[in-house]
This record gives structure tokens, sequence and C-alpha cells, in this order.
């Protein structure tokens, strides 16, 4: 029962040989949690994002950042394109190995401080667009229907357009 109180009064707001520190130190810890939650939000659901002139939203990246970005947009339409090419052949090995090239694994090249700086909403999207690409592969590769793949890959390209539509690419110190 002692060693119970001896915690409570260690983890109480008060104690009896020094009231105002222990204010003090939740205080400081209370605005420090405050803090790191407001960064949080910042990087994880803000992004570094501006309105474009077109009513689009601006993502401010550098100029290396944004050709990364873009970059990954090609390669997406170079799958699909390769998609597109294996299916109407009904080769679904092909199309299969064009949807996984850019499927979750290719995620691993983005450097971390660019997640930071994407809004919630446009991570959302390109996570999905790389689940859908891998989910596209594995039914190529099982199923072997190139009329369900083609169904894949027209609801897959409702998240390139629902991007496009939505976001543009900035370069930091470049105009709109």
């Amino acid at each position: 029962m002692q060693s119970m109180a001896r915690f409570l009064a260690i983890f109480s707001f008060e104690t009896q040989e020094q009231p105002d520190m222990c204010k003090l130190c939740w205080t400081l810890l209370i605005l420090l949690v405050l803090a790191v939650a407001g960064v949080a939000y910042k990087v994880i659901v803000v992004g570094k994002v501006e309105l474009a002139e077109d009513g689009r939203q601006a993502l401010k990246l550098t100029p290396g950042e944004r050709n990364l970005v873009l970059g990954e947009m090609r390669d997406f339409l170079v799958a699909v394109q390769g998609i597109i090419e294996a299916t109407n052949r009904e080769d679904m090995g092909a199309a299969a190995a064009a949807a996984r090239r850019v499927g979750m694994a290719a995620q691993t090249a983005v450097p971390p401080a660019l997640i930071a700086k994407l809004p919630l909403e446009f991570k959302k999207l390109g996570f999905d667009t790389h689940r859908k690409f891998d989910a596209l592969a594995l039914d190529a590769e099982q199923l072997g229907d190139p009329g369900h793949t083609r169904g894949q890959l027209a609801t897959l390209m409702g998240n390139c357009i629902g991007c496009h539509a939505s976001y543009s690419l900035v370069a930091e110190g470049a105009g709109q």
C-alpha cells in the first residue's frame, strides 16, 4: 500500500515538497505536447500548399521534388500504356509486370521531406493509386481476364484525373 501512495505522489499535480515546480513541469509538458501536435498536423495533414490561380491546390516543392513527382506520374503513364498494349494482346503476364513496376514497392524512393510537404488527401490518393496498380497486377496474373484488367485500369485512372483536377505542382520560387 505504501508503494501505491508513493506512485500517486510522484504522478500527482502537486507534491508536498515542491507544488510550484510540479505545476511548472506539467504546464511545460502540455505546451510541448501541443507544439508537437501542431507540427504533426502541419506535416501530416496540411503540407505545403497554396491556392493556385486556377482554383487547384498548388503544392510548393523544390525543383528536385517537383521533378521526382512528375517522374512518378510519367512512370504511371508508361505503366498504363503497357497495360493497355498487353491486354490488347491478351498477355496478362506483361500487364501484371507493367502494373507491378509502379505498385507500392515504387514508394520506397520518395524522401520523407517530400512526403511532409504533401497534404494528406494527396498522400491518400497517391498511396491508393500504388495499391490499385498492385491489385491490378495480382488480378491480371490470377484471373487472366483482359476485360477485368481494363475495368480496373479505368477505375485507377479516376485517381489520376482526380489528382490532376485538384493539384498543381509549383517549384518554390516560381510563379504559378
